[in-house]
């Protein structure tokens, strides 16, 4: 078995290689009990599974398995605001970079600017996912790339795999991060 090459597969591989090997329901119980500190409720757990569930039995579904996996990992909020649409210059929003613990975090996927200040361990100042924060790197999230010059907005050199990807992570983040603008030119 060849070790996953991108830090979308190494973040997924795991809860998808538990679901797999010991189902569904018994995985979304571990990823819940493993002391992640986490109070999800009966109802996030069953609409997990739920989610995971209907990906593994999709066809040709191995981005999905993937992102229902990385829904285990962290929870949908049942408390995002209504999406905004304020306007947030390339400037201003690498103001949220992570590096100001007293400002919020935001990672722009496809012109939209997600806070995700309520996980500074993975979007922080030298965090594994800070090279996302303060930007809109939609081509980066696409690609499955931590590589600086990767992480720009303009995604239109990928391919339908690699869309894919990119729509998945949007998706993710649309069901945990409030939407609080969208990136305008300055």
């Amino acid at each position: 078995m060849s070790s996953p090459n991108s830090w979308y597969e190494t973040l997924t591989s795991t809860p998808a290689l538990v679901a797999g090997a010991i189902g569904v329901s018994v995985a979304a119980l571990f990823a819940v009990g493993s002391g992640s500190g986490s109070n999800r409720t009966a109802g996030q757990v069953t609409e997990q599974v739920k989610e995971v569930a209907h990906s593994v039995n999709a066809q040709g579904s191995k981005g999905k398995v993937a992102q229902a996996a990385a829904s285990i990992m962290s929870a949908p909020s049942t408390e995002l605001a209504p999406p905004k649409d304020d306007p947030i210059t390339p400037s201003q929003l690498s103001q949220y970079d992570g590096s100001d613990p007293s400002k919020p975090i935001y990672v722009a996927i496809k012109g939209r600017v997600f806070d995700v200040t309520a996980k500074p361990e993975m979007y922080g100042k030298g965090r594994g996912y800070n090279i996302f924060a303060g930007k809109d790197a939609s081509k980066g999230l696409g690609m499955s790339s931590l590589d600086a010059a990767d992480a720009v907005p303009d995604y239109s050199s990928l391919n339908e795999t690699q869309m894919n990807t990119l729509n998945q992570w949007e998706s993710f983040f649309e069901k945990r991060y409030n939407v609080v603008g969208k990136v305008k030119p300055e």
